[in-house]
């Protein structure tokens, strides 16, 4: 089963038998039956589904044996490129991806062309996120006009237009005096300073991480320091303010270290990672493959060992996408001309149950980091497995062998440098708003 038309019926009646039913957030690990009555969760037990149910007309019965239920994912970092750049990525590309990904809802970053920092661009891409249906959509607004660092978004105006955050995306703001001037007036209207850390001095003409690697390749490189400083900066003004903080996709051992102090005294911080920054070092661009390059850059293995620990132990909330699609014309070039950034959205399930397999990530933390965490950043009630809720649901196939394939890719692009490997687990079957958005041989059949 392949689902490309949202705008088609759904079955009134999906029954997942015999389905390892997963949701961290209300302490469910167990083999039951799950039934959905048109798009709500109306049971969920060991014996939920019975033989006249199973032979309703119209049920959609799927074979859960072997296989994860879990909530719909939320991302709080995905850049779908519209407007202004659908050439890479459009919302109806992005919104296909991430139904791929097993995401029930998504987060838009504001680095849009014109950026997303006034109310009338907001509102036009909630109304086109709607028009095309499928995982719902939420925009973050940048925190200062055009992401320049000097003049403040009017941020009650972009709040009533549906944002959910804030952020420059991967710009930091330079002046401590509008830093703190944003976390003031964010927390007036409790929206979360979503913050990219780099200091932009120290990291000027930088192409990779700063260590052996970038003096072997003979590329300027952009040290630790220059995303511990901001840290420090911002989680001292976020005292300071009693604002809410979010840090962006965290890559140093120092940022590490600073957020633990930070959790442990009580300020308001909350962090991401991606999955690149969990499994890939600087060690990867030794052949100066453009796949490898991002903002911020790939780290030691140090920094590594320390993002995973973090997330592990939940000092770092939630697992972002940073979905960053870029075409071949952005990266099928020399190592400095090319863009920073990969898709993301439909690779981090295969990518990192690696790490549930070999002890690193409990699968409860993976689940979580994937639902509650990013949930509570951005104040969306948390998907989860209870009745009476709308169904937003991931089906993971644990065992699925496959190879991520290009062809296959919802994404406009595909870059990534995981595209082409092979991967045990992946998303079966997505539903988002009471539908379901994405399925892949689910061992499914209709009554």
């Amino acid at each position: 089963m392949s689902v490309t038309n949202w705008s088609a019926p759904c079955p009134p009646l999906i029954v997942f038998r015999d389905v390892r039913a997963i949701d961290p957030h209300r302490g469910i690990d167990a083999s039951v039956d799950v039934v959905i009555e048109d798009g709500v969760i109306s049971r969920i037990d060991a014996q939920a589904a019975s033989e006249s149910m199973l032979a309703a007309e119209g049920a959609h019965v799927v074979n859960g044996e072997g296989k994860w239920l879990v909530p719909g994912f939320v991302d709080l970092r995905a850049h779908l490129r519209e407007p202004g750049k659908e050439y890479k990525e459009d919302i109806a590309s992005g919104l296909r991806a991430a139904a791929a990904g097993g995401y029930a809802h998504i987060c838009a970053m504001p680095d849009t062309d014109p950026v997303n920092d006034r109310r009338n661009v907001t509102e036009s891409i909630v109304a086109r996120a709607r028009s095309v249906g499928g995982p719902t959509l939420h925009p973050i607004g940048a925190i200062t006009l055009g992401r320049h660092g000097e003049e403040l978004t009017e941020m009650a105006d972009l709040r009533d237009a549906g944002v959910v955050g804030v952020s420059d995306g991967n710009r930091s703001v330079r002046s401590s005096a509008v830093m703190r001037r944003a976390l003031e007036y964010a927390r007036n209207f409790d929206l979360p300073v979503m913050h990219h850390a780099e200091d932009h001095t120290l990291t000027a003409g930088a192409q990779m991480h700063e260590g052996a690697m970038s003096t072997v390749l003979g590329l300027r490189g952009a040290p630790r320091v220059a995303e511990d400083i901001i840290v420090a900066r911002d989680l001292m003004l976020t005292e300071a303010t009693g604002a809410r903080y979010h840090l962006a996709h965290v890559s140093t051992e120092g940022a590490v270290r600073l957020l633990r102090d930070a959790k442990a005294r009580g300020i308001s911080v909350t962090a991401e990672v991606t999955a690149h920054h969990l499994m890939l070092t600087h060690d990867s661009l030794a052949d100066y493959d453009t796949a490898y390059k991002f903002v911020p850059p790939l780290r030691e293995q140090r920094d590594v060992e320390a993002v995973r620990s973090a997330l592990a132990d939940g000092t770092i909330d939630a697992i972002v996408s940073d979905h960053a699609p870029q075409s071949s014309i952005e990266k099928d070039c020399e190592f400095q001309a090319a863009s920073p950034g990969a898709i993301g959205l439909e690779l981090v399930v295969p990518v990192l149950l690696r790490l549930v397999d070999d002890g690193s990530l409990p699968l409860a933390r993976f689940i979580g980091a994937l639902t509650r965490g990013p949930a509570g950043v951005i104040g969306l009630d948390t998907p989860t497995l209870e009745t009476g809720r709308g169904a937003e649901l991931c089906l993971i196939d644990p065992e699925m062998e496959h190879t991520i394939d290009r062809s296959t890719l919802a994404s406009k692009c595909h870059n990534s440098p995981f595209v082409g490997k092979s991967y045990r687990g992946g998303v079966v079957m997505t539903m988002a708003r009471g539908r379901i958005v994405y399925a892949r041989d689910a061992g499914s059949e209709d009554a």
